[in-house]
């Protein structure tokens, strides 16, 4: 059997997996709640879970629309960047969807080496998302700094400004 056949065949169990993965690096209660809980305006972390992680899946396994990989860890990684996870958990769950195509296929007893080529194919896309989704978390990061310094230098603004002391201090560029 070809990987292509056999990830056509399994493809929502794959999704599941990868799901339940993702879900399971939540504390206990999220993961409940991001289990449970199906309406989108209750759930949207859930929601864009399971949407971005069919859309991934796909483009990873198939090769068809890989442009849409960009967005679809751009919606994930945004919503892990403000979480209390560590830079290798919040983009690692890309990384797990390789364990999970390798255990499927010593689950089918499919040799991992009649399928290598292919495999390698699906492996290297793989560690491109994952790439991209560093460099999506980094940004993210950054963007979360640099409104964090913000806040703190209109909050300081503010009390100089009650104290009456900004006559005294030169203004600064938020920008330099």
């Amino acid at each position: 059997m070809s990987l292509d056949k056999l990830i056509f065949e399994k493809r929502s169990t794959f999704i599941k997996k990868w799901r339940n993965l993702i879900i399971g690096s939540y504390p206990t209660d999220g993961q409940r709640f991001l289990k449970k809980e199906k309406n989108r305006f209750s759930n949207p972390v859930g929601q864009t879970i399971a949407e971005d992680v069919e859309i991934l899946f796909d483009a990873l396994t198939t090769g068809d629309n890989t442009e849409k990989i960009p967005s679809s860890l751009d919606n994930m990684i945004r919503i892990r960047a403000v979480q209390d996870f560590k830079p290798s958990q919040a983009v690692g769950f890309v990384l797990q969807l390789k364990k999970i195509i390798h255990e499927e296929l010593e689950k089918n007893h499919q040799g991992i080496e009649t399928l290598h080529d292919e495999l390698e194919v699906i492996e290297e896309r793989i560690e491109d998302a994952a790439l991209q989704a560093f460099d999506i978390y980094t940004q993210c990061r950054q963007k979360l700094y640099e409104i964090r310094v913000n806040e703190t230098q209109r909050q300081v603004a503010r009390i100089l400004e009650r104290v009456n002391l900004t006559n005294e201090i030169p203004e600064s560029d938020p920008d330099h």
